[in-house]
Formats: structure tokens, sequence, C-alpha cells
């Protein structure tokens, strides 16, 4: 399906019509924004959406331009558990990367595409305000620098920029009250704004078609997965490396009540819009919560 065939009005499918004034967090991944086709099906996707009154919200990571920045600069790249092993110098390209180069691209492109978007970091109006994040193996801490936890976003100035018809676009940066800056996960970020929000979506857009029970076997590709399946896959060592914070994360966003999260193959063109119309990737729910939803998927 390419994007003359969903030229389809608003109002010749019904279902859509539950979609308008609803909110939608994208997380925008790093590898997706390496193809400048990836790049211009996606802004046009944004327009789209934006034609059918649906709020945007873009969470974006850069995982690939920080990882070129660094090999620049003659400073290894570290993670643990997929996260950036972050210290002070290694913070201070990740902010450069993130809230400079990417951050003010993506708004511009859309903006010059005559969408209202607006580039703010985290550090903005205290949009992200974060803690030190630390990791348990067993018993032993495990210090990865100045990465941080989410504990609380401004939501108000969200809420006035969509109510303004803004497309936020949101470099996951965070601060504390003592002026120390963190690097976010930028799912969990997304996450955690998608549930401040009640996200009718959180829409995870990464470069694999979904969950895989078995990455070399296409057979095992997992349509639909429960936060407990999630748990035990990590686990069973089923869910490893870069993919636990993703599911992690997804899992933070069903128990803090968002229905619908979805783990979509950006590479596809017009993916954002084949998941709306066709549902693509991995869809993650909780049997407790899906029970209560009676949005549609």
């Amino acid at each position: 399906m390419d994007i003359k065939d969903l030229s389809i009005s608003i109002e010749s499918i019904p279902y859509m019509k539950l979609y308008s004034g609803k909110t939608f967090v994208v997380k925008y991944g790093g590898s997706i924004m390496k193809s400048e086709e990836h790049q211009k099906a996606f802004i046009e996707d944004v327009i789209r959406l934006k034609s059918m009154g649906i709020n945007l919200v873009i969470v974006h990571g850069g995982g690939p331009e920080i990882n070129l920045w660094l090999q620049r600069a003659g400073i290894e790249s570290k993670f643990v558990k997929g996260l950036r092993v972050t210290d002070r110098e290694t913070m201070e390209i990740v902010e450069m990367v993130l809230s400079g180069h990417v951050n003010k691209r993506i708004a511009a492109n859309l903006s010059r595409n005559g969408v209202n978007a607006i580039g703010i970091s985290g550090r903005d109006s205290n949009l992200i305000r974060a803690k030190h994040k630390v990791l348990y193996d067993e018993d032993e801490v495990i210090d990865i620098g100045y990465v941080g936890e989410v504990i609380s976003i401004n939501k108000n100035l969200l809420v006035d920029l969509i109510d303004n018809d803004y497309v936020p676009v949101i470099s996951p940066i965070g601060c504390d009250s003592k002026g120390n800056v963190y690097n976010i996960n930028a799912d969990y970020a997304a996450s955690f704004i998608s549930s401040e929000l009640n996200a009718e979506k959180l829409i995870i857009l990464t470069d694999v078609e979904g969950v895989y029970k078995d990455i070399n076997d296409k057979s095992s590709f997992i349509s639909s997965i429960t936060k407990d399946e999630i748990k035990a896959y990590i686990d069973e060592g089923i869910i490893t490396g870069g993919m636990i914070p993703k599911m992690e994360c997804c899992i933070d966003a069903i128990e803090n009540g968002t229905c619908n999260v979805h783990l979509i193959d950006g590479r596809k063109e017009h993916s954002l819009l084949l998941d709306i119309f066709n549902g693509s990737g991995t869809r993650i729910v909780g049997k407790e919560v899906l029970e209560e939803c009676q949005r549609v998927i």
C-alpha cells in the first residue's frame, strides 16, 4: 500500500473519527533517520495524521549520530543492558547531538513542510525532570554515569503546545533540581510522556519488524505480547540487548494505563499510516488493561 491508497477521506472510515482529537506519542528512532527516503515518508505520515485531527508528540533518539561524534572525539561507545554508559565528556556530546543537531533538524524538516513543529529539549521549562539511574546485576550495583530515570514531566507545557496546534519534538535530555544533566533513553521518555498525556497510542518506530522468539526464524514473529510474557522472555534470554529497554518501557506504559503500545518497523514506507489502517509490528498489551479498554486498536 502506498500513500495514494491512503487518500480516503476520514468521513469514509468511521473508526478513524474516533482518533480525531486524540494524542499519539511517537518515538522516532535514530536508526530510521539515516535514510532520506524514510525521513520523507515520516514527514508525509505526520502531515496526514495531523490532517485527520490527531495530536502528535514526537520523542526522538539519535544513537547512530551520537556514535559518530563520539568516534570523532576518540571516545569508545559502551553499553550495559542496552543503555549507553555516559560519563561527563560523553554527556556533553550526547546533549550537543540530541538537542542540537538532531532535534532542530527534525523540527525544521517538519516546519518546512507545513507542520507547526517546535523542537525542545527536556531541559527546557523543566520538561523532563530526572534522577540518576542505577542498574543492578544480582547484588552488584552498576553505575553507568549520567544516565537518568524520568520522575516527572512538565505536562502543562506539552498540553499548551498541543492545544495551540504545535507538534512538540522532544530531545530526551533530563535534569534534576541540582542542575545535573542526564541522558534519558528515548523509549523510556516516550513511555512516560505517553502515560502522563493519557495518549491513545504509543508508537515506537524502530529498525526491526517487531519481536521474535528467535530473531533468525521469521516464522517466530510475535504480533501481540503481554507484559508478563515480556518479563519471562527477558529472564529466559529471548529478549536481549537493546531490545530490553524498549520492552521495559512498553511494560511501564501498560502498567500506567496505556491501552495501545505498538512496536513497528520504521523502515517500511509510511509505517505510521500502515499501523493505523492495517496494524503492523508487535502490539504490547496487559491482560487486565485490555479487559478495561474499549478503544479502537
